[in-house]
């Protein structure tokens, strides 16, 4: 271990391509007859909008675990399984969307090693900034992979380095890796929860009815789909460890700073969340009506681009006085655009996701908000989509600031000359668009929201909480 962190001293290369944000989940039942994987599943339906391209469930029963996971849905994935080939009281699951190595099944998660600690199994949302190097260093000292995700270097510094116990192995983890992560892991009789020192993702504690176990869950909607009460969330830096002992906080040992990634609140977090003790729907209808005293706009409607946008629609709506209408009605059988990994794959679904009210629309003038505009070619064809259902005008707002540096732990932003708020002016990403006129949500209107500085908005300022690639100010 030693050895290993002298040789990290004085290195850092940094990946630029790994961007994984997904949704976690694990469950602890009292009741060693329970079959926890039930739930996790449930739990999983509850967090599917933070990842589209995997899904897994491993179940832990009396220190052995069993692992299902595949390409695809978490409804598709576990069509007719039969879960009793789950068992066990605890368990952990994961929804994946990411641009972090490949796209086959071997990188799907929860991941597995057999270590001296015992089976262990590990679910990981979030982006290393010195995966690369983790990789390298983990090989020279033996380590083989079977995967390209950073979350398999994560669960092999555990493994190797965990003589000491699984406390110790989490801890000497901790002190190498850098960037974003939340993990939620299972071994021997335990369920362990880790949050990275600044807090960049969330990660809450839930206490099932009837005290019968404990469930750990990136959003508080999935702590809502299992019927268990929202005790907490974990701090940055934490370690929480459930077994029969009940639950245990390990603080952390050097200072830590919460910087939560605030496109967790714009855009990435269900709305009916609550993260870090603030409502995800009250922060975006708060940056709405923030956006409509910016800048007066004589318009007939407001209007929303599903989903993500309607809270800060209803906010803007409120503020100015000017109707909110339906005018994109979204095909709920689609997933999200956003997150889909590729560009053709996005502007496929945008064909299919959206289609107008044109009642609604033909000759009236429209306010029309979204929570972000990142590369700008999803809007680019709604603001299509509503000329050709008659729209008079078409008035398109932001309910976040431009989004001009890449983000490095997690959410799937693109190097910076892909960014459309690098490569144009406001005024040419209007004519880009096809829009009468285009506004922001200044940085100081969402400094005003955010009340605190407790959150990490480097895709917008470039102020990022620690050390990132050379070419991220370019």
């Amino acid at each position: 271990m030693k050895r290993l962190i002298r040789k990290f001293s004085n290195v850092l290369t940094m990946s630029k391509e790994l961007h994984e944000e997904c949704g976690v989940i694990g469950v602890y039942c009292n009741d060693e007859k329970k079959n926890a994987s039930h739930l996790v599943y449930y739990g999983l339906y509850a967090l599917q909008h933070r990842g589209q391209e995997s899904a897994g469930i491993a179940a832990n029963s009396g220190g052995s675990i069993e692992i299902k996971k595949d390409l695809g849905l978490a409804g598709e994935v576990f069509r007719g399984y039969d879960f009793s080939k789950l068992s066990g009281n605890i368990a952990i699951g994961h929804v994946r969307y990411s641009t972090a190595g490949d796209g086959k099944q071997r990188s799907a998660q929860p991941l597995a090693a057999f270590c001296r600690l015992g089976e262990i199994a590990l679910a990981h949302n979030g982006n290393l900034v010195n995966a690369e190097t983790l990789r390298e260093m983990l090989t020279d000292e033996g380590a083989i992979f079977h995967t390209t995700t950073d979350s398999e270097s994560i669960l092999n510094l555990i493994c190797q380095h965990g003589s000491g116990g699984i406390e110790a192995g989490l801890k000497n983890a901790m002190s190498l890796i850098k960037g974003a992560y939340v993990l939620v892991i299972t071994i021997g009789g335990k369920l362990i929860g880790v949050r990275d020192p600044y807090g960049l993702h969330p990660l809450c504690i839930g206490k099932l009815s009837n005290d019968s176990g404990y469930v750990l869950a990136s959003e508080t909607c999935a702590l809502e789909a299992l019927d268990a009460e929202f005790l907490r969330d974990v701090k940055p830096g934490e370690i929480v460890i459930i077994d029969k002992n009940g639950l245990n906080s390990i603080e952390p040992s050097h200072w830590c700073k919460k910087k939560l990634c605030v496109f967790e609140m714009v855009y990435f977090a269900r709305p009916d969340s609550i993260v870090d003790g603030v409502s995800v729907y009250e922060f975006r209808r708060k940056c709405g009506m923030k956006l409509a005293s910016q800048r007066k706009i004589n318009a007939d409607v407001v209007m929303a681009v599903p989903d993500s946008g309607i809270p800060a629609a209803i906010g803007y709506a409120e503020a100015s006085g000017i109707p909110y209408g339906e005018g994109l009605i979204k095909n709920k059988y689609m997933g999200r655009t956003f997150i889909l990994p590729e560009q053709a794959m996005r502007d496929d679904a945008v064909r299919i996701k959206l289609a107008t009210i044109k009642h609604n629309i033909e000759g009236r003038r429209l306010i029309i908000v979204d929570d972000s505009i990142v590369r700008g070619t999803t809007l680019r064809r709604i603001v299509g989509h509503l000329r050709d259902a008659g729209a008079k005008e078409i008035h398109v707002c932001s309910a976040s600031p431009e989004v001009k540096y890449s983000c490095y732990f997690g959410i799937d932003t693109p190097h910076r000359e892909k960014l459309i708020a690098v490569q144009k002016s406001p005024d040419e990403i209007c004519e880009f668009l096809g829009a009468d006129s285009l506004t922001y949500l200044s940085e100081e209107s969402l400094k005003e929201v955010c009340c605190q500085d407790v959150y990490c908005k480097a895709c917008f300022d470039g102020n990022y909480p620690m050390e990132v690639p050379a070419d991220a100010m370019a």
